[in-house]
């Protein structure tokens, strides 16, 4: 849409030059056939009306041609919106490859950010133009929404779980972000911003913000200070299964079941560590359910995911500069899973 319209943000994301397009398509099909409808209407209305109380309307033949003719096209219409949404839908929720990884909490009533580099924000976001960058996402309370405009991004945030969103920043500039979901009487003042950068200011920005404390890190002091070190440990000795090089990768759980170590996986390992138990180990470990908030859970989330698995290095991983693995990675002997 164009930007001199005040009522359209500008687009500033690979995403929003696409969404704008159906929603054009969208807008033009409604406009054309709401005028058809009315003006038939009124034609029809003033063409056929009754000129005397004793006029009689002949029959109409029904036309097999018409009947063809106003079912296929509206369903026609319909199966080109449905495929182009479609189409883009996917292509808003496939992260693509190596993006620079972002945590976000939603609270009431504020955002805040946690970079793997350690850098932390409230109500701001500082990325860099070009670069997609995924965006983890977690409530502490109530169900918030992160909405961005001006990317043509929104996602809603659920309290325990995590939802994931991208996006890829074309312009350098700052955008509103807003909650879109009502979250409470401070609704309204639950807004902040979004700062795209050249990459050279943003690594200077992100030099600037480092506290010495990466997020996988902080993640590692946690899992330490928590004593979950005494199970998870690496010489398949432990009580818990080992932690190296499982994430992302299938896991197989005593019920038989295959399912995935993603952030979902790890975080629902800590709350509710009975959900999910891996084979070959009992369900002994304790929940930290109300004994860790959902930034520490976070935090252990990407120091699991410093332990290696999925490939993380690329331009977004470097961008993001976060901290070397804490420990030394090895092929697990065992899925990782619950402490049991």
């Amino acid at each position: 849409m164009g930007a001199e319209l005040p009522l359209f943000p500008v687009q500033a994301s690979t995403m929003a030059g696409r969404v704008d397009a159906l929603y054009a398509f969208l807008i033009t099909v409604s406009v054309f056939f709401g005028l058809l409808i009315a003006v038939t209407l009124v034609s029809f209305a003033i063409r056929y009306r009754r000129r005397s109380r004793d006029e009689r309307p002949q029959p109409i033949e029904g036309s097999v041609a018409l009947e063809v003719a106003w079912s296929a096209i509206p369903l026609g219409i319909v199966m080109v919106i449905f495929l182009w949404g479609a189409d883009l839908f996917f292509a808003m929720a496939r992260v693509p490859p190596a993006p620079m990884e972002v945590y976000v909490v939603g609270k009431r009533w504020m955002w805040k950010t946690q970079h793997l580099g350690g850098q932390r924000e409230i109500n701001e976001l500082h990325v860099p133009v070009g670069v997609p960058v995924k965006l983890t996402m977690t409530s502490e309370d109530v169900i918030h929404s992160f909405f961005v405009p001006a990317f043509r991004m929104k996602k809603d945030v659920v309290p325990g779980r995590y939802a994931t969103a991208w996006f890829q920043a074309t312009r350098a500039g700052t955008y509103h972000l807003f909650c879109a979901e009502y979250c409470g009487t401070k609704h309204s003042g639950m807004i902040g911003s979004v700062t795209v950068m050249e990459p050279a200011a943003f690594q200077a920005w992100l030099a600037g913000g480092a506290t010495g404390t990466s997020l996988a890190a902080a993640g590692e002091k946690l899992f330490q200070d928590l004593a979950c070190i005494t199970c998870h440990r690496s010489d398949s000795e432990g009580r818990g299964p080992r932690l190296e090089g499982v994430f992302g990768h299938p896991v197989t759980l005593a019920s038989g079941e295959r399912v995935v170590a993603d952030e979902a996986y790890v975080r629902e390992s800590i709350v509710n560590p009975t959900a999910k138990v891996v084979a070959g180990f009992q369900p002994v470990m304790p929940t930290y359910q109300g004994l860790v908030n959902e930034e520490g859970l976070m935090q252990l989330v990407a120091y699991v995911k410093s332990l290696g698995g999925a490939a993380t290095a690329g331009p977004g991983a470097a961008l993001a500069s976060p901290a070397p693995a804490a420990a030394s990675p090895a092929p697990p002997s065992r899925p990782k899973g619950q402490g049991r």
